[in-house]
C-alpha cells in the first residue's frame, strides 16, 4: 500500500508542475522570466532553476545508477543524451541483477533494452492506447491505474516468455488502499 501512496503522490506533484514547466534548450528572455515571475498565484519563480530528479519511469534510475555522483549526473541530463552516455552503466547494471537474461517479454536483447530505459522519459503514443504495458500496447504512455513497478520486474526478469524467475516479477502490490475517483482529477481521496 506504501508504494501506491507513493506512487500517487509523485504523480500529483508531476502533475502540478506540467502546469508551471515548459521544455527548451534556449534560455528565457527577459519577457518570459518576467513573465514566470509575476504569475497569478503570487509564486516567485524567478533565478535559477537545477533539475534534481528524473521519474518519467519509476524505480528505473534507483536501480539502474548507484546513488552519489552519478545518480546526481543522471538525474540533470539532457534526455536526448541520456542513452549514449548511461547505457551501458544500464546494461551492466541489468546483466548483474538477472545474470541469466537473453531477451526480455518484447523480445528486446540487453542491449537494446538498456537502450530503451537509460533514457529517462515517459513515451506517448497519440494513436494506441494510453499504458505502461497492456500486454500488446508497450510505453505508449502511463495511465494512473497501471502497474508500473510489475511491469518493469516483469521485463527486467522475466525473460521472454514473462513467465522467468515468477517470485521476482510482481512486488505483490495489487490494488491501491483507496479506489480511483471518476471525476478530475480521478485521484483517490487523501487518505
Amino acid at each position: 500500500m506504501r508504494t501506491n501512496k507513493f506512487r500517487i503522490v509523485v504523480l500529483s506533484l508531476f502533475s502540478f508542475s506540467l502546469a508551471f514547466v515548459s521544455c527548451s534548450k534556449d534560455e528565457n528572455s527577459a519577457n518570459e522570466t518576467s513573465a514566470i515571475s509575476a504569475n497569478k498565484f503570487g509564486v516567485n519563480f524567478s533565478g535559477t532553476f537545477v533539475q534534481q530528479d528524473q521519474m518519467a519511469r519509476p524505480a528505473i534510475n534507483t536501480v539502474f545508477i548507484k546513488s552519489g555522483a552519478p545518480k546526481d549526473a543522471f538525474n540533470a541530463a539532457i534526455p536526448s543524451e541520456m542513452g549514449t552516455a548511461y547505457r551501458s552503466i544500464f546494461e551492466s547494471r541489468l546483466l548483474a541483477l538477472n545474470p541469466g537474461y537473453t531477451t526480455n517479454a518484447l523480445g528486446l536483447t540487453a542491449s537494446q533494452f538498456t537502450g530503451i530505459l537509460s533514457t529517462d522519459v515517459l513515451n506517448v503514443s497519440k494513436t494506441a492506447p494510453t499504458t505502461f504495458f497492456d500486454g500488446t500496447n508497450v510505453l505508449t504512455g502511463r495511465a494512473l491505474a497501471d502497474d508500473v513497478i510489475d511491469t518493469e520486474l516483469l521485463l527486467i526478469f522475466g525473460g521472454p516468455t514473462g513467465a522467468s524467475n515468477p517470485t521476482l516479477t510482481s512486488d505483490n502490490v495489487n490494488a491501491n488502499d483507496k479506489a480511483f475517483s471518476n471525476k478530475f482529477p480521478y485521484l483517490a481521496s487523501a487518505w
